[in-house]
């Protein structure tokens, strides 16, 4: 299983139908329907949280080598993806227990796992976190917001009414804008997973990212805790040390990373060094 495009001329959509085929595919209840689970790999679970107006695609070059080491679960959050919305609620607490009633079904009550979330996926996890028991072993928070600093304002282009070639236009500069520190990286198999995790986002996430949700879940947590960005993460740069600062006054032995010169969607932009990094962490955390 490769992590992108790079050695085969396929078309990137045919790649990612191809990354999905190999999944092994569950559900889970989610309000009025179903939560999509994907698994790939064996071994010791690890659970990835895509980030808002995202999907389990958040992740495809990450897939691979992480399954070479772990049984890797990506679910597509509630709203997102191909899951269904979940109840109307005021915070992100409720989101996250469907997620850890799914993460108990899909893999039982009793299995321990780690996990890793990504922007609107982190703040999901800290949630996680604090509801979790000991079947958490660790929690990876990456691209986070809500932690109390407040964030620069990224203007992105609406493309909800925008086709052909204004519409990939659209995501290239919004990609650009928010998720990549280096346009150039910006390559089709980005391009076409930002057109159809667009195309498939109902839940609208960002509201939550300039509170201190996170930092007030995860103060919860009672599993081993870190924190990493891409060196020029748009929602974070140039006050990283702001962040970390947050998050280290309510978890002091957290560990905290920086993966030079990638920007918010660092496990795509820079995708063999944070797969290293996130791997090496847990190992040096849990001893995985």
């Amino acid at each position: 299983m490769q992590d992108g495009l790079s050695t085969t001329t396929e078309a990137p959509e045919a790649w990612l139908a191809g990354l999905e085929a190999d999944a092994r595919r569950l559900k889970t209840p989610c309000g009025d329907g179903t939560m999509a689970w994907h698994i790939w790999g064996e071994g010791e679970p690890l659970v990835l949280l895509h980030g808002g107006s995202g999907s389990w695609r958040h992740w495809a070059r990450n897939i691979g080598p992480l399954s070479q080491h772990r049984m890797v679960v990506c679910p597509d959050i509630p709203g997102l993806g191909d899951s269904a919305m979940p109840p109307q609620a005021e915070s992100p607490a409720p989101v996250a227990a469907i997620i850890r009633a799914g993460i108990g079904q899909v893999l039982g009550a009793a299995q321990c796992y780690d996990l890793c979330g990504f922007s609107y996926g982190a703040l999901l996890s800290g949630h996680v976190a604090a509801q979790a028991g000991e079947e958490l072993r660790s929690v990876t928070l990456v691209g986070a917001g809500a932690l109390g600093p407040k964030r620069q304002v990224t203007e992105l282009t609406k493309v909800r009414s925008l086709e052909g070639e204004a519409r990939i236009a659209a995501h290239r500069h919004n990609l650009a804008a928010l998720m990549f520190a280096d346009p150039a990286k910006i390559d089709p198999l980005a391009l076409a997973i930002q057109e159809w995790n667009t195309r498939h986002a109902r839940f609208v996430s960002r509201g939550f990212a300039g509170s201190t949700g996170l930092r007030d879940s995860i103060a919860q947590a009672r599993c081993p805790v870190a924190l990493l960005y891409g060196e020029r993460d748009a929602i974070a740069w140039p006050e990283l040390e702001l962040r970390f600062a947050a998050l280290r006054s309510v978890q002091p032995e957290a560990w905290t990373g920086v993966v030079p010169g990638a920007g918010h969607w660092v496990a795509y932009e820079a995708a063999a060094t944070f797969t290293a990094m996130l791997l090496d962490m847990l190992r040096r955390r849990i001893g995985s």
